[in-house]
């Protein structure tokens, strides 16, 4: 879904109806990418890609494309489950908000 002002684009990552137009309707948001930025910046909740990869979601060749950078897809290709992708991506936030209060 585009986002946005004219001609500085940012593009929301959604699951959604393949009968939706462009900018629709949407079930739920999975991520953002921001290609104006550099380098670009994605930020996608592999999570909820996963599960809504297991449910049968078809991606974009450029979501797909946005899911193999994030590691979304290769997660989704080895099986790995929604609530693992979870617990390993909680586990890391809170490895970094260690660091950053012992750098402080």
């Amino acid at each position: 879904m585009r986002m946005g002002k004219k001609k500085q684009p940012v593009y929301r990552v959604v699951a959604a109806d393949a009968r939706s137009p462009r900018d629709g309707r949407f079930i739920e948001i999975v991520g953002t990418y921001d290609p104006r930025a550099e380098p670009s910046v994605i930020k996608i909740d592999n999570a909820k890609a996963v599960k809504w990869l297991n449910e049968g979601a078809q991606p974009s060749d450029r979501v797909k494309k946005l899911l193999e950078i994030s590691g979304g897809w290769d997660a989704f290709k080895a099986g790995t489950s929604p609530e693992e992708l979870a617990a390993k991506a909680a586990a890391e936030a809170e490895a970094a908000a260690e660091a950053v209060e012992a750098s402080a």
